[in-house]
């Protein structure tokens, strides 16, 4: 009678453990189906860059160490880069990351310090940040792409390290990569060194990096700054002006790629330059509201191009310049607002839920095909709707 009662009491119990275990899995995955699609792919994508971070704090074209690396995947230099490592160290910043808070702060902590270093052991002159040359990011984006984007980087770190010896470590390599940048800028106003498919894209984070160092209180050379509001200007609605699109200018003993490897990507390429141009025109042009509007008319041309949804995604060609583009198309548009935002912002997040991998990351077709600079912008395209605001050095006194 007692074996009876203890069958029934331990099949009760067990009933009940079900039902338990039943409704906190439905609990659970309702609370999963509820969760906004862009945060479940993000918190994926910053996973996958955390977790393929290299020992010395940066990352490579696809991963911070060779185990990482993709089978078929063609690594067109070795070791970490700056380049790399900073828009994945800006991906973590807008994720909610900072060097002081943040579940991810120990990791930007690491890739910043791995950018310093490269930094203060570089040259005063020339515009390099690092010795590491023929990077795909590099060829891609232009040979000094790695100065481009650290000093975007550490404009938005600057005072914000929680250390006064590092803050003090930032705005003086923040300081460095700005006189570079401006040194060694070109006859034309842009930045569109030879050596790279799509410069006009560094020309474009070159000269965002000074508007924010500028905010910031860094001190910028204001000729500088109308040279590159002429030239695009001068250059809106071409074909990207000189050398904006595959080759460019020539400084510092860079070089264009060979004839052999334009052969292999000129029709990829090719078809995307005008969505490149068009993306840092945007972003040039409508950075205050003075800029929106004295060029009111060549921006609302611009967003009238970018409804085309076939020149939108580069023809059928969507490689990391595309998604480069893509971002400064959303900071662009954020600025102001409005349905042609909310339009924008709805498809461009859609086709990038779309295009995400199932270990969480996103790789370009063609030109930039390694997964760690493609997944940071992927990932700030995502978050452009959220981006953190640049608070000027004179609002934090």
């Amino acid at each position: 009678m007692r074996s009876k009662r203890t069958s029934v009491l331990l099949a009760g119990t067990a009933a009940i453990a079900v039902g338990i275990y039943a409704e906190t899995s439905r609990v659970s995955a309702q609370k999963q189906s509820s969760r906004d699609p862009v945060d479940i792919a993000v918190e994926k994508g910053v996973k996958w860059l955390v977790s393929v971070q290299g020992h010395d704090g940066g990352w490579g074209q696809d991963g911070g160490e060779t185990s990482y690396i993709r089978e078929g995947e063609h690594l067109e230099s070795n070791g970490n880069d700056v380049a790399n490592t900073a828009v994945a160290a800006e991906a973590l910043l807008h994720t909610g990351n900072t060097p002081t808070r943040g579940v991810y702060q120990q990791n930007l902590q690491r890739a910043v310090n791995f950018i310093l270093q490269r930094v203060e052991q570089s040259p005063p002159d020339g515009l390099a940040v690092t010795g590491l040359m023929g990077t795909q990011i590099q060829r891609k984006l232009g040979p000094y792409i790695d100065t481009f984007l650290t000093s975007r980087l550490l404009a938005e770190l600057d005072g914000e390290m929680g250390d006064a010896q590092v803050n003090a470590r930032v705005r003086q390599s923040l300081q460095k990569c700005v006189a570079k940048i401006e040194k060694n800028q070109l006859k034309d106003g842009s930045w569109n060194i030879a050596g790279g498919w799509a410069p006009i894209l560094g020309t474009s984070m070159a000269s965002q990096s000074l508007f924010v160092a500028q905010r910031k209180g860094v001190a910028v050379n204001q000729v500088t700054m109308a040279k590159v509001e002429d030239y695009t200007q001068r250059t809106a609605g071409s074909g990207g002006g000189s050398g904006s699109g595959i080759g460019g200018g020539t400084i510092g003993g860079a070089r264009a790629v060979s004839a052999p490897a334009a052969a292999a990507e000129t029709v990829a390429v090719a078809a995307g330059v005008p969505l490149y141009k068009r993306a840092q025109e945007l972003e040039q042009l409508s950075r205050t509201e003075a800029d929106r509007k004295k060029n009111a008319g060549q921006i609302a041309a611009i967003r009238e191009q970018l409804s085309d949804t076939r020149f939108a995604t580069g023809f059928g060609s969507i490689g990391g310049e595309e998604f480069f583009s893509y971002l400064n198309i959303s900071d662009s548009l954020h600025r102001t607002g409005g349905a042609e935002w909310e339009k924008w912002n709805t498809d461009i997040k859609a086709k990038i839920l779309k295009m995400q991998n199932e270990d969480g990351t996103w790789a370009g077709h063609h030109c930039i095909t390694g997964r760690v600079a493609v997944t940071s912008a992927a990932i700030l395209t995502l978050l452009a709707e959220r981006d953190r605001p640049v608070i000027p050095a004179s609002a934090k006194r």
